[in-house]
């Protein structure tokens, strides 16, 4: 099984959801860990992932190899991230056969519904309980 994070900026949310998902999968569990770019993938790195790369080219060859996509929602909205985010990664990403578990983060004036009053702590906790379930179905199947 085959979890990818995929961050940018700073790789803040990046390495706390690696983080996470280190402490709560079994060994199986492989993390790839991609950054738009360097600082991204260096924090991730940090946090445990066993598999980190960088830049568009790698985001381009390695998501389709994903089981799992984990992110926040900024990584579907081209321009997002202050731009990092460009359609041709957006699409990479939408385009994969990996199940997809998007945070509801953003800052380019998208409003979720349903998301009011949710912490970052518990937004975290949620997804990292939605990918425990993924991975157990998944190996299960």
């Amino acid at each position: 099984m085959r979890v990818c994070v995929i961050d940018g900026r700073g790789g803040g949310l990046g390495s706390r959801l690696v983080w996470g998902l280190r402490a709560t999968l079994n060994l199986d569990c492989r993390i790839l860990a991609l950054g738009t770019n360097l600082a991204a993938a260096e924090a991730m790195r940090k946090a445990g992932a066993e598999q980190v790369a960088s830049g568009i080219e790698a985001i381009f060859k390695l998501v389709p190899t994903a089981d799992i996509i984990v992110a926040s929602l900024n990584m579907v909205l081209p321009g997002a991230m202050l731009g990092e985010v460009t359609p041709e990664i957006a699409k990479t990403i939408l385009e994969a056969k990996a199940k997809k578990v998007l945070l509801p983060l953003n800052r380019v004036r998208v409003e979720i519904v349903g998301t009011e009053g949710r912490t970052m702590d518990t937004l975290i906790d949620e997804c990292l309980s939605r990918v425990r379930i993924a991975v157990q179905a998944t190996c299960q199947a």
